[in-house]
């Protein structure tokens, strides 16, 4: 293995898109070594979090490409800058996004910082985004070609200084040019399924581990005429819109079909389900949000018509700017949009610029008149 300094220090998953964007570099004549970031400590055999063995094959990876592996343990960071914020926005009845917090908090902060230390000018990820260089200096993101995988989503709060140390070179490609790549390269992660969801939960049923972390109590479901229809595990469990999980069926005063979560009421701990997956409930066409990032550094001005996402892998939605100050955003779509989650992040884009957002706090989606207007604290600060 060599012992220079990289120039660029290639953040390893243990997956493919990780090992092709090593592979790349290193095809394109670069200096690179290969970081492993151990992000949770499991304490449970049956997780399927399964650190070790992607540790294993991310060392394989670096063992094929003659380059320097580096492994480490970001476990405690995670814990402060991710996961303590992802407890408390689910106990104020929000749903949370992790994978934006650990990209700040974690691949483009904690791990930059140790691959500076090893000597490395720049990191590369196997995010499918992409960055451009402007000529007054600035960068930009922008989103991925393959539309299907683009992640500038989950990214839209990076800011200026970490975005001009990231690589994204599969920013260009689809998802099948890169499991070829992978194949032709004989990387030995090229047929290994990408993994999905959230790490720490692994393979276990999400209600389970949450319970382990925080207090829920049962209470009831309710119509939208106030009825009861069944009864929730606790409000934590339950997002807007979601389907499964709520048990209610053989009614006889309600029609047979599927139910969804449209709102929630922590004062009285109850949940309000109806009967249409675009109820009125669950539609808005303006949100709120807050803890706004603008990658360019340059809030959108009341007016501007752009698009936003929701949620990820969302089609873009057209939409138009109310109001934004230095710290609330407040815009208004086009069409109205299903199940804008208060905890999730909206984020704008000007054709494939990504420009930024902020975090969900409010949308004028309509209550059941038995429910009062929400009662959840202000967003939690991360």
């Amino acid at each position: 293995m060599k012992k220079t300094a990289p120039d660029i220090m290639v953040a390893l998953s243990g997956g493919v898109d990780s090992a092709t964007t090593a592979w790349l570099l290193r095809q394109q004549g670069h200096a690179i070594a290969g970081m492993f970031m151990k992000n949770w400590e499991e304490d449970d055999p049956d997780s399927g979090c399964s650190a070790e063995a992607d540790a294993a094959d991310a060392r394989a990876v670096c063992a094929l490409l003659d380059i320097p592996f580096h492994g480490r343990n970001f476990s405690a960071e995670y814990w402060e800058g991710v996961f303590e914020h992802f407890l408390a926005e689910l106990a104020a009845g929000r749903t949370p996004n992790p994978d934006v917090l650990c990209n700040r908090e974690i691949k483009f902060k904690a791990f930059v910082e140790h691959a500076l230390d090893l000597g490395a000018t720049e990191i590369a990820t196997g995010h499918y985004a992409r960055r451009r260089d402007n000529a007054d200096g600035s960068v930009s993101l922008l989103k991925g070609r393959d539309a299907g995988k683009d992640q500038s989503y989950f990214l839209y709060a990076l800011t200026q200084e970490q975005l001009a140390r990231a690589r994204f070179p599969l920013g260009e490609l689809e998802k099948s040019e890169v499991r070829r790549l992978a194949e032709k390269a004989a990387l030995p992660v090229a047929r290994k399924k990408d993994s999905t969801g959230i790490c720490f939960i692994g393979e276990r049923r999400f209600d389970d581990f949450i319970d382990r972390y925080l207090r829920s109590e049962p209470g009831p479901i309710r119509s939208e005429d106030g009825t009861r229809i069944g009864q929730h595990s606790g409000l934590i469990h339950y997002t807007l819109g979601q389907r499964k999980g709520l048990d209610i069926g053989g009614l006889s005063d309600f029609p047979e079909g599927a139910w969804y979560v449209a709102a929630k009421d922590l004062t009285a701990n109850a949940l309000c389900a109806v009967q249409a997956s675009e109820h009125r409930l669950l539609m808005s066409d303006e949100l709120t949000a807050g803890q706004l990032t603008w990658i360019d550094g340059k809030a959108p001005a009341a007016g501007t018509r752009l698009t936003a996402k929701v949620r990820y892998r969302q089609p873009d939605q057209a939409c138009i700017i109310k109001r934004c100050t230095g710290s609330k955003l407040q815009l208004r779509f086009a069409r109205p949009q299903r199940a804008v989650t208060p905890g999730q992040s909206v984020v704008l884009y000007d054709g494939d610029h990504c420009l930024g957002g902020g975090v969900i706090e409010h949308c004028n989606a309509p209550r059941p008149d038995w429910m009062p207007s929400p009662s959840f604290p202000h967003a939690v600060e991360s």
